[in-house]
Formats: C-alpha cells, structure tokens, sequence
C-alpha cells in the first residue's frame, strides 16, 4: 500500500470510511463501489438542495458518480473524505447552472412543448416549492453557506474550502441568514 494509503488506511481524521478510502484509492472496484452506495444519498440530497430539482439532482448525482471513478485515485486524505465530496458535489452544481444559464431552459420547454419530455410532476412541483421558500430569497453566497452548514452539517471550516473563503466568513454569512430568516418571520 502507498504511503498515502497507509495514512488514509489509518484513519488520520477519525473517518469512519478510511479502510474503504484506502482499498478504493488503491483501486479496489467493490471498494469503491461500497463507498458510493454509503455517500450516494449524501450526493444526491446535496445536489438537490442546491438545485431545488429532484430531476437535475438525479443528472448530476450520475454525472457526480462517473467523476468519482476518475477522482478517487487523487483523493489525499487532506480533507474528510464527506468534505472533499461535498466540494466535487458542489462544482458539479455550479458547472450545471452555467450550463443551464447558458442554454436558458429553451430546449427544456421546447421538449415539454412538443411532447418530448413529461413536465414536472406534482411531488416535484410540491418539493421545488418547498425548498425554494427556505431559501430562494437568500443571496447565493447565504443560500451556498447553508446548504453547505445546515443541509449538509458541514462545519464552517469545511464550508469554507469548499467555497474557497475564510472560515470567519461562512460564520458571518449563516449569522446573516438567521437573521434575515428571523426578520421575515417577524413581519
């Protein structure tokens, strides 16, 4: 085993998946294949949260899923392994919303349109709704911090390397979250 795999075998960091992370870094397939099975509802829910679409979660969570194959061999073990993953959840949702942006959701209505593709349906319609009222009406960088803090209880510290700021930072933006959602409830 590499030096890396020895220290990621030891458990450096107390992570419960360490002996996994090890075996899959090493390229060990059933290995890999348990820790997606144990993370696959953390991948998902995180790309739902970010995404308020069960649809574009179930794409990303895929594509998520097929990076990982390719990812696995770099992982460190600088980081937990739920934080180095929420960080490759995370980019793949952003990379989604450029795309979207970009595209403008005009093939998306087109298809629907047409008869291509089936509208959403009334559980997604109820979750969108649901989840956009938390937290639509926050800025991106509020709505990032808490998804990250409070969707995916991630610490701040985590938070931060994943959005590339400082820990005082994602303090302050879920500080400001409490209080903008204290505010709004007040009225």
């Amino acid at each position: 085993m590499s030096e890396i795999g020895t220290q990621i075998g030891t458990g450096i960091g107390g992570d419960p998946d360490s002996k996994l992370l090890a075996a899959a870094v090493a390229g060990d397939r059933d290995a890999f294949g348990e820790l997606l099975r144990r993370h696959y509802d953390r991948i998902h829910g995180l790309a739902w949260q970010l995404t308020g679409s069960r649809a574009d979660a179930d794409d990303i969570a895929q594509d998520v899923c097929c990076t990982l194959v390719e990812k696995i061999g770099g992982f460190r073990g600088e980081a937990k392994f739920t934080t180095w993953l929420c960080s490759i959840v995370f980019n793949a949702c952003r990379d989604f919303r450029r795309r979207r942006r970009s595209f403008s959701g005009f093939a998306e209505r087109l298809a629907v349109l047409a008869g291509l593709a089936r509208a959403p349906d009334g559980r997604d319609l109820y979750d969108a709704v649901w989840i956009k009222s938390a937290i639509a009406r926050l800025k991106p960088a509020y709505r990032d911090a808490a998804v990250l803090v409070a969707g995916q209880q991630l610490t701040h510290a985590e938070a931060a390397e994943i959005l590339g700021v400082a820990e005082a930072t994602v303090s302050w933006r879920m500080h400001e979250v409490r209080r903008l959602l204290a505010a709004e409830q007040g009225s």
